[in-house]
């Protein structure tokens, strides 16, 4: 199937093809049919799936269709997003594929000062992207009406659950005209996300994509048992690889990603922290040094890497496990797009095992174990018994690779570990982010 498939109108399909597009993604393939149908649409659809222009496209296509009225013009559309980055790049999306339509579209979010915003308001838009504090904050002085509102987008909702937006999002439900097309999207779908979904829609049809449980086969996973303590160092010996081009590394804490990147930069690897502390310039600026390669690792916490999306990105690093598996469906996720090939590696300390544990569960599989490395620790993972009764502790961990001289035997994209000849330096020897460690660090 190509675009021309799905009954585009030319300005539109103009916009898709010089962005080089030809042949939709199956989300997109099942998703633009029903939006344009003008029917409700519950999508379950992960990062990179090609969501965006899933809504995007048929939102643009109804709206060009529809006469408009005099003066000045009203929000027709509105689509919730739950950062700042994601709803750029919905935006973004908006702009590239209405190229050629008269159509104003608008973005809001908050951490920047408001008089653009308002300024553009009161010129009026057709199509707003917002995150929910601002546009609640909009709407309380007056800038923002939703009374004209035809099209509703939620896009990422379980993140929005997961962030605290529950209650911002039925503040604005209730702002929302009762006849509208509504359109929800969410990763996963616990209850919470089912029951919030059956409050928005009428008659939903549904789409379900790649599920949050598989991970691309041309994505290669390994993993690394490591202390808790040697995750810095070991982090720091990777990187000397140099074939490791570009890298996302995730971390628990926004704490700790300012931690690791202030950690790179003294070992003269180019990184930036990325979180939501960080003022809105700040994390543009990263984000485009990041895109542009003027950086090789961006560090990121889970929440503010929602809506990055980097061509070519050749590794993502899992400093800290997920403590939610389908987490790591996402993070992995980001590498290995559009048909390329990526690598996917992750550490883990004693008090992971359970998030590695349920990880594996969720994917359906063990993730490969890289042993003999300098900061190798000694982990045990328990293994549930079964009918046939209980196998030896350890049992997801295959045997050693074999040994040629001092080098791992590996796969040609894994990175090749120090010279183990010599031994690791003690625990009181090594550096914790730069500072001698203490017994009590």
């Amino acid at each position: 199937m190509t675009f021309e498939n799905l009954g585009l109108i030319e300005p539109i399909q103009l916009a898709v093809e010089s962005e080089g597009y030809t042949t939709p993604t199956p989300i997109q393939q099942q998703a633009i049919p029903i939006v344009l149908q003008q029917k409700d649409l519950f999508g379950c659809a992960q990062t990179g799936t090609g969501k965006t222009a899933a809504f995007a496209i048929p939102i643009l296509q109804l709206l060009s269709g529809q006469i408009r009225e005099r003066g000045q013009r009203k929000i027709k559309a509105l689509v919730l997003t739950p950062t700042r980055e994601l709803a750029i790049q919905v935006a973004d999306s908006f702009a590239a594929y209405g190229k050629n339509l008269d159509l104003r579209h608008l973005v809001i979010f908050g951490g920047v000062k408001q008089k653009a915003q308002t300024d553009a308001l009161k010129a009026g838009v057709d199509i707003l992207v917002a995150t929910p504090g601002r546009l609640l904050d909009l709407m309380n002085q007056k800038f923002i009406t939703l009374e004209h509102i035809k099209f509703f987008v939620l896009d990422e909702a379980d993140r929005m659950l997961d962030m605290g937006f529950i209650h911002d999002i039925k503040k604005i439900l209730t702002k929302l005209p009762a006849k509208r097309q509504s359109l929800f999207f969410s990763a996963t779908m616990p209850p919470d996300i089912l029951a919030l979904a059956n409050t928005i829609l009428v008659n939903p049809a549904k789409v379900e994509v790649t599920p949050v449980s598989s991970t691309a086969e041309r994505i290669q996973q390994s993993l690394f048992f490591v202390s808790k303590a040697d995750k810095p160092s070991l982090l720091a010996h990777l990187l000397e690889d140099k074939s490791i081009e570009s890298v996302l590394v995730f971390t628990r804490t926004k704490h700790m990603a300012d931690r690791v990147a202030k950690r790179l930069h003294r070992e003269g690897v180019k990184a930036e922290a990325i979180h939501g502390n960080k003022s809105q310039n700040a994390r543009q600026r990263a984000l485009a040094n990041f895109t542009n390669k003027e950086i090789r690792v961006l560090v990121a916490t889970d929440i503010a890497a929602r809506g990055i999306d980097v061509e070519d990105l050749s590794h993502v690093i899992n400093f800290d496990l997920p403590n939610v598996p389908e987490t790591y469906v996402h993070r992995i996720g980001r590498t290995g797009r559009a048909g390329a090939s990526g690598s996917a590696i992750s550490f883990c300390d004693a008090e992971e095992v359970k998030s590695l544990q349920d990880i594996q569960k969720l994917i359906g599989k063990k993730i490969p174990v890289v042993e003999n490395h300098p900061f190798e620790a000694d982990i045990n993972v328990p293994v549930r018994k079964s009918s046939g009764g209980s196998r030896p502790q350890n049992s997801n961990r295959p045997q050693p690779a074999p040994v040629s001289g001092n080098r791992v035997a590996r796969n040609s994209s894994q990175p090749a570990p120090r010279n183990t000849s010599q031994p690791a330096p003690r625990n009181s020897e090594r550096r914790w982010f730069g500072k001698p460690r203490s017994k009590n660090s």
